[in-house]
């Protein structure tokens, strides 16, 4: 009769596994192409120096993994990117300064960032009522599967046009028939690379956790010689600069606004790094499994992992970058690579730190085109949605439950239609304008509205009709 220590050897590393040198260069390496896109997007959009937001993300993502490893004895392999949650309330702040520069003055970025701390303590603190109250059970009551499976579901689909409008280049304003051939030649080509080598290569060896470094190669060399690689960038930056700096003030007159404005944005990433950790978990203790080694149950660990955003946050508020999120790019990844080492994510927060201060290393990854960066989205973002089902899947929830089928529901039209269909993503509902002057943030609306209809039937319990109850 077999025993686990038959089984033949799976290639892929568990959260604790530290690859060799090399292969832990590129691992992180290929984590840093995948935040980058979005990330960078994230600076740019509220007018913050990218040279900072790398580095400070980077250091963000180091301390949440040195932290998970201090305090259970294992990585929770999640790296940290800038959150779009947070655009319009810190768009908001911008505009209240009068900022037209693409870049806001310190003095105001040390204004919002007083909001990025606000957000960080509201995660600790939900963290650890989690961690003191019974752990997934509890969090189970206001965020089950059917909410975060839903939300997870909604972030993918729900950037699904972003990632089409980066393939065409109608988000770069190209309009004309050869510009958009150009960029989805480009596009195309790349999806194509990182299906073929995500599909093909796997059972392959360590070539088979690159495939979207490969891919991303294929998709430059393509781009290339149509005209889409813009070399005049290089050479423009020092080889060593310092990024800048900007501590949180507390005692300016939107300060108040500012706390709320932007702190209440936490509500958003919660439910998001909760299904995320639950996709991430199913999937690590699954390449346990079938490796014959102990399984994680990283799922156990919400409230610590919230506590972990929320540290992540407060490295981003205190020393003036974007406020974070777990990003589920770099969950597909990881689900597509098997590659779900601690080690190698540090190796990728290092790179993005050093990508802060050496001038042509971020020139490199920048001159990285946005039709590349849109073939990879496509493949990436609808990962994020597919593990969604997953986790649905996983967890047997009952779709032929009317509570089920409700909160899904809901969940699913408020968040993906109000996010492609109104500018921003921002539902045109005329109240709490001090807070939301643009409109409820869509999918925040519909995760928010999901778990509310869910604690209704947890106060007014429904009739359990046979053939539906949850098993």
């Amino acid at each position: 009769m077999a025993t686990t220590t038959d089984k033949p050897k799976v290639m892929g590393y568990l959260p604790n596994d530290q690859p060799p040198f090399g292969q832990m260069l590129l691992l992180g390496l290929q984590h840093v192409l995948t935040m980058f896109p979005a990330t960078v997007l994230c600076a740019i959009l509220m007018k913050f120096p990218v040279s900072t937001v790398l580095t400070i993300t980077g250091l963000g993502t180091v301390v949440a993994l040195v932290g998970s490893k201090l305090a259970i004895g294992k990585y929770i392999p999640l790296y940290y990117g800038s959150s779009f949650s947070y655009i319009a309330a810190v768009t908001a702040i911008m505009q209240a300064k009068g900022v037209t520069e693409a870049v806001a003055p310190p003095e105001v970025i040390s204004v919002v960032t007083a909001g990025f701390v606000c957000t960080g303590l509201i995660n600790v603190i939900v963290g650890l009522i989690i961690r003191v109250s019974g752990g997934k059970e509890a969090i189970d009551k206001v965020l089950p599967p059917i909410v975060t499976g839903s939300v997870a579901i909604t972030i993918g689909i729900g950037l699904a046009f972003t990632a089409l409008t980066m393939a065409s280049g109608t988000c770069c304003g190209v309009s004309d028939d050869a510009g958009l051939l150009t960029w989805w030649t480009a596009a195309i080509i790349t999806f194509l690379a990182a299906f073929i080598f995500s599909v093909y290569l796997q059972g392959k060896g360590f070539i088979g956790m690159l495939p979207i470094l490969l891919a991303a190669i294929v998709g430059y060399i393509v781009a290339i010689p149509l005209g889409l690689v813009n070399f005049a960038a290089f050479g423009q930056e020092a080889i060593i600069r310092a990024p800048q700096i900007s501590f949180p003030v507390f005692n300016d007159p939107l300060t108040v606004t500012v706390l709320v404005g932007v702190g209440i944005m936490a509500i958003a990433t919660i439910p998001e790094s909760t299904a995320h950790l639950y996709q991430i978990s199913l999937y690590v203790d699954h390449l346990a499994e079938e490796q014959g080694k102990e399984k994680y149950h990283l799922d156990r660990y919400i409230g610590l992992n919230l506590m972990l955003d929320g540290l992540n946050d407060l490295v981003n508020g205190l020393f003036g970058s974007t406020a974070g999120t777990n990003y589920g790019e770099n969950n597909s990844l990881m689900v597509i690579s098997r590659n779900y080492s601690g080690p190698s994510l540090i190796t990728a927060g290092i790179i993005a730190i050093l990508l802060g201060f050496i001038g042509p290393l971020a020139e490199a990854v920048s001159s990285i085109p946005t039709a590349v960066s849109g073939g990879l989205a496509i493949f990436l973002f609808g990962v994020i949605g597919v593990q969604g089902i997953a986790l649905m899947i996983a967890e047997k929830v009952n779709l032929y439950d009317p509570k089920q089928l409700a909160i899904g529901a809901a969940i699913l039209v408020i968040g993906i239609g109000g996010n492609i269909g109104y500018s921003g993503g921002f539902l045109p509902i005329p109240l709490l304008k001090g807070v939301f002057p643009y409109g409820w943030p869509a999918i925040a609306t519909g995760a928010v509205v999901g778990i509310f209809l869910n604690l209704i039937t947890l106060a007014w319990k429904p009739p359990v009709v046979r053939g539906t109850a949850e098993k």
